[in-house]
Order: C-alpha cells, then sequence, then structure tokens
C-alpha cells in the first residue's frame, strides 16, 4: 500500500512543477488590471517620452518635492522631478458619483 501511496504523491509532485509558469516583464513597463502598459516607477521622463510619446495634456510641478502630471487619456503618469513616482490606470478607477 505504501508503494502506490509513494508513486501517487511522486505524480502529484511532478504535476504540480509542471504547472509553474514564467512572468515576463518588460523593464518600464507593467501591465494594470486591463492590460494597458503603463510607464514603471523609477523610469525617467524621457524615457516615458520615447516609449509612450506626447501626453494630452501637462500639468505644471507642484509643490515641493515638486509633483508634475502628464494625461495620457487612459491613464496620468505622476513625476517627482523628472521620474515616475506612479501611474495610473484611468479605465479601472471606480469615480464617486
Amino acid at each position: 500500500m505504501s508503494t502506490i501511496r509513494n508513486i501517487v504523491l511522486t505524480t502529484l509532485l511532478m504535476a504540480s512543477c509542471a504547472l509553474q509558469a514564467d512572468t515576463l516583464t518588460i523593464p518600464g513597463h507593467y501591465e494594470s488590471d486591463n492590460g494597458i502598459a503603463l510607464p514603471q516607477r523609477g523610469i525617467s521622463m524621457e524615457r516615458v517620452l520615447s516609449e509612450f510619446g506626447e501626453p494630452i495634456d501637462r500639468k505644471a510641478a507642484v509643490g515641493e518635492p515638486p509633483i508634475t502630471e502628464w494625461d495620457y487619456g487612459d491613464f496620468r503618469v505622476y513625476f517627482e522631478f523628472q521620474t515616475v513616482l506612479h501611474s495610473v490606470n484611468l479605465k479601472t478607477m471606480i469615480m464617486p458619483q
């Protein structure tokens, strides 16, 4: 009986190893909940421009440290100085009514 149990356990262990998958990440991007590629925290304004193009709107820097906001329609990017602080997917946000 223990031989059958060992065979079953070995088979289950081997099957669980086969079910693991790798996730591909592209530096400077991450996927939001609905699959929109967003700029990743820590990349530069220049890199955002080269990879995502010109934003629809740019808000002037506010506060100290200066926080700048770029609007791309489906998402917004917030910068601290010249570095991405946060990206927000506007399609997945729930707006209060």
